[in-house]
């Protein structure tokens, strides 16, 4: 067979090139073309997902907040996502208190603590008795004098009326009955309250927690320090002993009853307002029956001082304002300040309850219905609060109270 005459190695070389070049030339039309598709694909517009409500900026969030003064509507929206609730945390806005009127009404999210009953309480020291006190030489006279814890434990009508939760280990509370009480303390979760056997109970006003340390407050506005210490055997908090760092200037017409039957009743608050502990006096003007008349003593109109605790030089000092953006919530259950000025209300006054409870024994109303009150400090004037808020005096229904939920 003849043989195949082979190729010059030019012409080899030219074919061997030539689909090379032709698959290069095609490799790189389709390179341009892909090219020029996917920038036509990037200029033409991607239906974008529409932006989500959980993407909030944390400036329109505050906005929101600011609008919703109600702290059950503060809730709600934290409760609708993680970023929502990260950002009403982290804005920390103060609720405005709660009103909550007598018929019980009102629902919260709020968190409980557990706590003894009042017929469980351990005596301070353990083996305390009544008669003890007078063993030695002691008076029936002064023994009814000198009333002690022992003497009021088993009465019908014993109540708390003031409970502080100092820290997560200390509840602090005032009961008593009418305007007499002592001071018990316990840990959240215990079985028993502890009390010093053999103190005298007082007219406590109000107590609160300022700066670590517990105040009281008696009528005669003399401010009592209470020292805690730990009982050793069961590790619960007690009260060790119990001092007076202000000595109170209380005026003596209090209680007076003038020559035109008017007589001034007195309530004192203790508030904590922008680091100060600070005393308010709550004058109401009675009026009393004429003489040989079976009328009631009727309380009238209320007036307001307060006092700054000035414990380097031992003295309530008056001052003549709250701030112009605070404003002090009283309540004999719980009182607080706070500022109003993120809310567009005006400072410089003071929001009050009737506090129905503490009346009975001195003074009544014409009004079948009450409401609160609000006094302003700057013009010295008292005003009615909303009056689409009210409720009926009955002494078979609860007190109405401020309700401060903590910060979210």
């Amino acid at each position: 067979t003849p043989r195949s005459t082979p190729l010059p190695p030019a012409r080899e070389q030219q074919q061997e090139r030539r689909p090379t070049h032709r698959r290069g030339r095609r490799t790189e039309n389709r390179s341009r073309r892909g090219l020029s598709g996917l920038m036509a694909e990037e200029k033409k517009p991607h239906p974008q997902p529409p932006p989500s409500w959980s993407a909030l900026r944390l400036d329109l969030a505050g906005l929101v907040l600011s609008l919703l003064p109600v702290y059950a509507d503060c809730a709600c929206f934290a409760a609708v996502c993680p970023q929502w609730r990260a950002a009403a945390r982290q804005l920390q806005l103060p609720p405005l208190p709660l009103l909550a009127l007598p018929d019980g009404t009102f629902y919260s999210l709020m968190a409980t603590v557990t706590l003894p009953a009042l017929s469980s309480v351990r005596l301070r020291p353990p083996n305390a008795s009544a008669k003890s006190k007078w063993a030695e030489g002691g008076s029936v006279e002064s023994a009814n004098l000198y009333i002690t814890w022992m003497r009021i434990n088993e009465a019908d009508n014993l109540r708390i009326s003031k409970l502080i939760l100092c820290s997560p280990n200390l509840v602090a509370a005032l009961v008593g009955i009418g305007p007499i009480s002592q001071i018990l303390m316990c840990q959240p979760g215990a079985l028993s309250w502890s009390v010093r056997a053999y103190d005298r109970i007082e007219d406590f006003q109000d107590m609160s927690f300022y700066q670590g340390k517990l105040y009281a407050i008696a009528k005669d506005e003399n401010l009592l320090v209470v020292n805690i210490s730990q009982d050793h055997s069961t590790g619960d908090p007690q009260v060790s002993r119990i001092g007076r760092v202000i000595e109170g200037d209380c005026p003596t017409w209090y209680d007076a009853v003038f020559e035109d039957n008017s007589s001034a009743c007195k309530k004192l608050y203790l508030v904590e307002s922008r680091g100060m502990l600070l005393m308010v006096r709550r004058t109401i003007w009675c009026q009393f029956p004429e003489p040989g008349g079976d009328g009631k003593i009727m309380g009238g109109q209320n007036e307001f001082e307060v006092f700054e605790a000035d414990f380097e030089h031992s003295r309530w000092v008056k001052v003549s304002t709250v701030g112009d953006d605070q404003v002090l919530f009283l309540g004999r259950r719980c009182s607080r300040s706070m500022s109003v000025s993120q809310y567009g209300l005006p400072g410089d006054r003071i929001f009050f309850l009737d506090d129905d409870e503490d009346n009975r024994l001195d003074y009544a109303y014409d009004e079948e219905k009450t409401s609160f009150g609000v006094y302003s400090m700057r013009f010295r004037s008292i005003g009615s609060g909303d009056p689409n808020i009210s409720w009926k005096r009955c002494a078979e229904m609860y007190l109405a109270a401020w309700l401060f939920p903590q910060d979210r």
